[in-house]
């Protein structure tokens, strides 16, 4: 059984059960669809007809023209983290509960104070250690290790960017779309990506020191000099030498 697009969704609106459905992924970012794009879409039951409906069985029906995700609006308000981007830029198609859903997937682009502060600083210690290795590696004439690190170190990076700002990351797909139409503030988007690209490509010591050159002084003026000032003398591998030119994002 191969299920369209056009006529489920029919099938869906008709059903009772249904308190919304959303569409997400590549269908769901203007500009990014391709002609292998197919349809990304989030069922959401009512809590207490989940089992009545016979959508339920579908959950996680895959082709290659349309992907479903079958749950119950409780659930829906509960998603694994790595699902927080793509229901955040999601679009709704149906929301049978006054706004409920939409209200839902709006609030996924918005992570809660304190859970913020508390990933910029898990997050802050790891990118600090990824780049602390990274330059200790080609120091020491490891420069595969050096390199490995590097690009290990720009996950943690980007993860922490984007908590800054209370946001969840983007996919690495959409990460220059997002970057593109919601900048982070006080960078530049293109020079950002340039240098994570740059980064990510050669495993260079002076492009990652001029990075985190930016990025401690955006971790101190949120609150997180504890976390940095923990490594010591360590901190001074990690910043930029005197005599290097500046490398960083402006």
């Amino acid at each position: 059984m191969t299920l369209d697009f056009a006529a489920f969704v029919a099938e869906a609106t008709a059903d009772p059960a249904v308190a919304g459905l959303i569409l997400k992924g590549s269908r769901a970012h203007d500009g990014m669809t391709t002609p292998h794009s197919d349809h990304d879409l989030y069922v959401i039951l009512d809590d207490d007809d989940d089992a009545a409906s016979e959508l339920a069985a579908l959950d996680g029906y895959r082709s290659a023209r349309l992907d479903l995700v079958v749950t119950t609006l409780e659930r829906f308000r509960r998603p694994a983290d790595w699902e927080r981007y793509a229901i955040a830029r999601s679009r709704v198609l149906v929301d049978r509960r006054d706004g409920e859903v939409t209200r839902i997937v709006a609030a996924m682009g918005r992570l809660g104070a304190e859970d913020a502060f508390r990933s910029v600083a898990a997050l802050l210690d790891a990118y600090a250690n990824s780049l602390y290795r990274s330059v200790k590696n080609h120091r020491d004439g490891n420069p595969l290790a050096g390199h490995l690190d590097a690009a290990a170190g720009v996950g943690f990076l980007l993860d922490l960017l984007f908590a800054l700002d209370r946001r969840p990351r983007p996919y690495n797909k959409y990460l220059a779309w997002e970057l593109d139409r919601f900048p982070l503030p006080g960078w530049d988007s293109a020079a950002l990506l340039d240098i994570v690209a740059r980064i990510t490509a050669t495993g260079e010591v002076a492009p990652q020191q001029g990075l985190f050159a930016r990025v401690e002084a955006a971790a101190r003026a949120a609150g997180h000099a504890a976390v940095l000032d923990a490594w010591g003398e360590d901190l001074r591998l990690m910043r930029p030498h005197p005599d290097s030119p500046a490398h960083q994002p402006s």
